[in-house]
């Protein structure tokens, strides 16, 4: 059966922003009951993030100031999809800029979209493993610690909302039922 896309039909676009990372659309469409509407896109690269674990089974978190939201907040190593790298290569960067830890294992779990409602963002997400150290280069502006929890203690800060990005949760809560039996929050 061939899926028809009810909203496929654009009367007229716009693309009021195109910044450095991102751009965001305006169409106006024609639904198929014949009334339109307006959808607002943001348009994104893609990126990926990774849970690293650690050889005595602690996930590595990265604290650091997020400035649209105004303060810091614990994450897994993430960063956006640069042109012509693939997101394998773009995360091994990514690892070892941000937590200065090359990975000798880093497995593709899946891809996920962030917020499918307004933005095309996929990110594709890994578990790295086999973990060394290595020179950490973090990138102008970035404000970075580091901190190894257990899986207990990630799991509490989520249910405190202290761990409240979504692919970090999400990773968190991935690697568990990939590890473990269910701990329930």
């Amino acid at each position: 059966m061939e899926f028809k896309n009810p909203e496929s039909d654009i009367i007229r676009h716009q693309e009021p922003y195109a910044g450095k990372i991102i751009s965001v659309h305006v169409d106006t469409i024609r639904q198929a009951s014949g009334g339109t509407t307006i959808r607002e896109v943001v348009r994104h690269p893609g990126g990926v993030a990774a849970v690293p674990v650690l050889d005595d089974s602690r996930i590595l978190l990265i604290r650091q100031f997020r400035y649209p939201i105004g303060k810091y907040i614990y994450e897994i190593p993430a960063g956006k999809l640069d042109s012509g790298q693939p997101p394998l290569e773009t995360m091994m960067r990514e690892l070892e800029e941000e937590t200065g830890y090359k990975a000798a294992v880093l497995k593709h779990e899946f891809s996920f979209y962030t917020t499918p409602g307004i933005s095309n963002e996929r990110i594709h997400l890994y578990t790295a493993r086999d973990l060394t150290p290595c020179p950490q280069r973090l990138e102008e502006g970035e404000h970075i610690t580091l901190e190894a929890l257990s899986m207990e203690a990630c799991l509490q800060k989520i249910k405190a909302g202290e761990i409240c990005d979504g692919k970090t949760v999400l990773g968190i809560l991935w690697h568990q039922m990939q590890t473990g039996p269910a701990s329930p929050l």
